[in-house]
């Protein structure tokens, strides 16, 4: 009988042992509200037809790296998620718009379901004469980060807001990208905000 409950105790021991080995673990995830990115506006149901970006939009997960890796061009605001395709989509240039003034400074904040170890937070804009009919590419967003600000490895709070100045000279409508490199996984979070100068 000793014999049976130690076989018994050694078996659940190597299920329980895998049960946590194979165990998610907790990860990483936030989005932008001001400007108010794409994915809140659908969560906020201030857009529609959103598709299940509306339950998640702290999950705009995608490859690190950008630009020189990352979300392939035209799938840069859903990070290169085909069911996030609904933020793709220009919506023949009809997103509401945050009103901002070029040259002004700003503050950026992202609202964090679980923050991360941190590499840094990385803001773009799109060039003057951007087709904002057209979904994101690289070749639309001017090849510097009006704004990078370095975590080497820190956490952001849960609620993390970035004091920067925006880029001089833009005039209309516009999108900024704002990237967010985690320092220990091979992710970053993408999300995009339509604004108007």
């Amino acid at each position: 009988m000793p014999r049976r409950i130690g076989s018994a105790a050694i078996g659940l021991g190597m299920i329980v042992g895998v049960s946590v080995l194979s165990a998610p673990t907790a990860s990483s995830h936030g989005y932008t509200d001001t400007p108010i990115s794409r994915q809140k506006l659908c969560a906020n149901k201030t857009v529609a037809d959103c598709g299940p970006i509306q339950w998640e939009p702290q999950s705009v997960e995608g490859l690190k790296g950008f630009p020189a890796a990352g979300p392939a061009d035209g799938r840069i605001c859903s990070g290169n998620h085909a069911e996030f395709a609904q933020l793709d989509d220009p919506r023949g240039g009809a997103w509401p718009t945050t009103k901002i003034t070029s040259g002004a400074p700003y503050d950026l904040r992202w609202q964090f379901t679980a923050n991360h170890s941190t590499t840094d937070f990385r803001y773009y804009v799109t060039k003057n004469g951007w087709d904002p009919t057209k979904p994101l590419t690289r070749a639309s967003l001017d090849p510097q980060p009006f704004l990078t600000v370095a975590y080497n490895g820190a956490r952001p709070a849960m609620t993390t807001i970035h004091h920067g100045t925006l880029p001089s000279g833009k005039t209309g409508r516009h999108m900024i990208l704002a990237v967010w490199t985690v320092n220990d996984t091979p992710m970053a979070f993408y999300s995009c905000s339509d604004v108007q100068f």
